[in-house]
């Protein structure tokens, strides 16, 4: 099946098997229940479409990934149901390219089959004066004992560790860092709390989490030893990426109720979307949209050529991030009260889309990064 066939699958799926599930009451503000987890991948394992960007193995192109992403992402439970959800799409991703055979077989199989969930764990709490946009803050503290680490600290904002029975734990070691596997639950590994926050279709959550003397054996280090920002560079940009190709699913569901209210609902004597206010507005979102595809399709072919990405992803991720919060709002404001309802998703959207403006760095960390980037190139210039 070729990558178009295949996204056209996932669509159809989604639209008529998935998004009944919305209302589901096992839909909480903490994400979907475990229970419901399961039962949408079982749908998606006998459609035959669970994990769809992996296939025996081999991971679909950046710019393939995006049609079935985007065609996942036309509900919030799509990406759930389909097993291309943060985190474990970026995890999945991380462990296929740096795993050990062995690591893969333990920790990486369960994840592509959809048994199990993952949770990566980088972000600190900033009371702790822990690591947020910037990693090299890190408090977490590994030590070596005889043929195991031990690892110390407290992270925050870690998305589905209620429930995941895979993690990936960076510590700082000397003067770097290192990504450790583990095996969830663990009794030194501590959910202090599960954030109330504004998104809701992740499962698990957010967490605050102590980690208190986790010993993990060498052999379950990801890589080498105090390599692991390299490593999470890896990680990095195809993530930021696939976050900007569900949203872009979801605020295209979005713009389709608000088209349809439009034209259903009128005042002043004819359909709103007559109102050029309405129509405008309607139209500013056909224009994001597709301005928005166009960002990350050009991206995922920088990916394609074997280059990190790492400006052009945080380019993407600025403006795609950018480009469908304007998309939601408009999407609310057309639909006026019933916009801010949960009679449709597109409150929901609204507020996830909100969320991805802040997850994997937030906008000005990412123009401060470019900044710095065009100061150096510049100067090159004018000293060439």
């Amino acid at each position: 099946m070729n990558p178009t066939q295949l996204a056209a699958q996932v669509e159809a799926f989604v639209r008529e098997t998935i998004a009944p599930y919305e209302r589901d009451p096992r839909c909480t503000p903490h994400g979907p229940s475990e229970e419901l987890v399961a039962e949408l991948r079982d749908h998606a394992r006998a459609a035959g479409l669970l994990t769809p960007h992996i296939a025996n193995g081999t991971h679909l192109t950046h710019r393939e990934t995006a049609h079935v992403l985007r065609a996942a992402g036309l509900s919030p439970l799509g990406p759930v149901a389909l097993n291309v959800a943060a985190p474990d799409e970026g995890n999945m991703f991380l462990l296929g390219r740096v795993a050990t055979p062995e690591q893969k077989q333990r920790f990486l199989d369960p994840l592509v089959a959809g048994t199990a969930r993952s949770a990566f764990f980088m972000t600190e709490p900033a009371t702790d004066g822990g690591a947020g946009s910037d990693p090299s803050m890190m408090q977490t503290v590994a030590r070596q004992d005889g043929n195991h680490w031990v690892i110390d600290g407290r992270k925050a904002f870690i998305t589905g560790v209620q429930g995941a029975k895979v993690g990936i734990v960076m510590a700082k070691t000397g003067e770097g860092a290192t990504l450790f596997l583990i095996d969830l639950p663990d009794p030194a590994v501590r959910i202090e709390r599960v954030l109330d926050t504004i998104d809701s279709s992740m499962p698990g959550g957010h967490s605050i989490v102590a980690i208190d003397g986790l010993r993990v054996p060498a052999d379950q280090i990801l890589g080498e030893p105090h390599k692991g920002f390299d490593y999470a560079q890896i990680r990095l940009a195809p993530a930021r990426l696939t976050h900007c190709m569900r949203w872009l699913g979801a605020a295209t569901r979005a713009h389709e109720i608000a088209c349809q209210y439009a034209v259903k609902r009128h005042a002043f004597g004819k359909p709103l979307i007559d109102h050029e206010g309405v129509g405008f507005m309607l139209a500013d979102n056909r224009i994001a949209l597709q301005q928005a595809w166009l960002m990350i399709d050009w991206c995922a072919g920088v990916l394609d050529s074997g280059v990190a990405g790492i400006a052009e992803s945080s380019m993407a991720k600025v403006a795609v991030s950018d480009l469908l919060f304007g998309v939601a709002d408009r999407c609310v404001q057309v639909m006026g009260g019933t916009g801010v309802s949960g009679d449709t998703i597109v409150e929901q959207v609204f507020r996830e889309i909100r969320a991805f403006r802040i997850y994997d760095g937030p906008t000005e960390v990412h123009k401060w990064s470019l900044a710095k980037r065009i100061k150096r190139e510049t100067l090159a210039r004018m000293e060439g």
